[in-house]
């Protein structure tokens, strides 16, 4: 993979990875003779990994390369003594002489922390992480041993992990299942989430649970074909669907439950606690948090009541001295550059919090407006709430319950299991009683802006309708009748 660079005369490399073993195999190609270094086990062999010097200080590993011609040297962790002024130095000195050599000077570091000395002397190259071949390679060799075939769908659940960590995910699923799990796979891919301290990974929720919202249900099934490994049609997939409605209508559960329709992992994303005080450090942790989302591939990224996260857009400059208007133009981008299988869900109750260019068209696939339960889902919710609590409101009582939410539903259920259905019912006050403005201008908002996300309800059949004579009608009718009698008279007389 560096063999192009190292023909070019180039004689410093910073190789980005967290695999150093990895870059180990994978660096070495023919035409140059290479050797590794670390500050533990000296100078090394990096074909038989045998010990050919035991210098263990950095200054010394890199004069011990001005001696030789076409060799390359594979530092580890050589970012941790760039503080030195000597290494700095040693670098400088040797660089002339590497590139007239036909060495080089290959760093394994898992960041870019070059000192501004000598970063102009570095290129930086980034070792791919395993792709689908190579895990199911992998696979195959784990298996291979025990009679267990190798699974394409649990290779691609695998991407965007180490080789080590594919191993050990590997591996855990042979000892919990017997053969290669998904599912187990994808538990263990939730360790790069949590470790990263930046995001949460949440269990989706069933869809059993989300009462009504048919017309968003049907949405996000039909588009789940372009996600299908054999999509011959090459359809182009949704990267976001943007959910705005009444506070308590299901707009979170519906996003946790997107992830079960997909069977995808659920990450939740929470913008304000990515925010630090540190200068450009919130910045940085976005980036970060995008990245490690693009890494883990196919997944459901969910950011609840997103307003709040970027409402402050317009004023960032007199505030936190441009801290949110950076991490927003940072998520837009990434939001409409990205080629990762990621779906973005996001819910929000005050839509004129948003910036316009948030809600511009084309920024989201779709915009959803969840409006109060209709009759047809509040007997669904009823059901759901029954079966969960196991409260015993009549289904009945759904048009009594005109104007709750599903959460006001399932509150009801709960209370009723202490203080009885009727109390429970006089206790509970509606949002649409008390925000009954603020509904009725969302609705009109939504009414050309947003698609209806909840299930009509089924109309009646439609009865005749029979105009009633009033008793004008009946004279005129009487009047006309006679006119037509008589006439019929006076012909038979002529």
């Amino acid at each position: 993979m560096i063999h192009d660079y190292l023909q070019a005369g180039f004689p410093a490399l910073c190789v980005l990875t967290q695999e150093p073993h990895r870059a180990e195999e994978a660096l070495p190609c023919d035409g140059w003779t290479f050797v590794i270094w670390d500050c533990l086990r000296g100078i090394r062999d990096a074909s038989t990994l045998k010990p050919i010097d035991e210098i263990k200080d950095p200054v010394e590993a890199l004069s011990w390369l001005n001696g030789f011609q076409d060799t390359v040297l594979i530092a580890h962790n050589l970012h941790l003594f760039l503080d030195s002024p000597e290494v700095i130095q040693a670098i400088q000195n040797g660089i002339a002489r590497w590139k007239a050599t036909g060495c080089a000077l290959v760093m394994v570091s898992p960041i870019i922390q070059l000192k501004s000395e000598v970063e102009k002397f570095f290129h930086l190259v980034d070792l791919p992480l395993p792709d689908d071949e190579e895990l199911f390679t992998l696979q195959n060799d784990l298996g291979k041993p025990h009679n267990i075939k190798p699974n394409r769908k649990a290779a691609r659940a695998a991407k965007g992990l180490t080789e080590f960590e594919s191993e050990t995910a590997f591996a855990l699923s042979l000892i919990r299942k017997g053969y290669f799990s998904t599912r187990v796979i994808s538990e263990a891919k939730g360790q790069m989430i949590r470790k990263s301290g930046l995001m949460e990974f949440w269990e989706p929720a069933d869809i059993a649970d989300v009462g009504g919202l048919n017309n968003f249900k049907a949405f996000i099934e039909n588009r789940s074909q372009a996600f299908n490994p054999d999509n011959n049609k090459n359809l182009p997939q949704i990267k976001g669907i943007l959910l705005v409605g009444i506070p308590g209508t299901g707009k979170s559960l519906a996003s946790k439950a997107t992830a079960s329709i997909l069977g995808w992992p659920l990450i939740r994303l929470d913008i304000g606690s990515l925010k630090n005080s540190l200068v450009g450090e919130s910045e940085r942790r976005m980036r970060e948090a995008t990245r490690l989302i693009d890494a883990f591939g196919k997944a459901v990224c969910w950011i609840d009541e997103i307003e709040k996260a970027f409402a402050g857009t317009k004023s960032s400059g007199e505030t936190d001295a441009g801290t949110t208007a950076g991490m927003f133009g940072h998520f837009l981008t990434w939001m409409q550059e990205t080629k990762s299988s990621v779906l973005v869900m996001a819910t929000a109750n005050n839509i004129s919090q948003l910036p316009p260019e948030f809600i511009r068209a084309g920024r989201f696939d779709a915009t959803f407006f969840v409006d109060l339960p209709t009759s047809t889902e509040r007997k669904e919710i009823i059901r759901i709430m029954n079966r969960k609590w196991g409260s015993e409101i009549p289904i009945s009582s759904s048009d009594r319950l005109n104007g709750y939410t599903g959460a006001e539903i399932e509150q009801l259920a709960k209370d009723s299991l202490f203080d009885g259905l009727d109390q429970a019912y006089d206790a509970l006050v509606p949002l649409s009683r008390t925000m009954r403005e603020d509904i009725d201008a969302l609705r009109q908002w939504a009414k050309t802006r947003a698609r209806l996300a909840n299930t009509p309800d089924e109309e009646p059949d439609e009865q005749r309708k029979i105009r009633p004579v009033n008793k004008k009608d009946s004279i005129c009718a009487e009047i006309m009748k006679r006119e037509e009698n008589f006439g019929i008279l006076k012909e038979s007389n002529e």
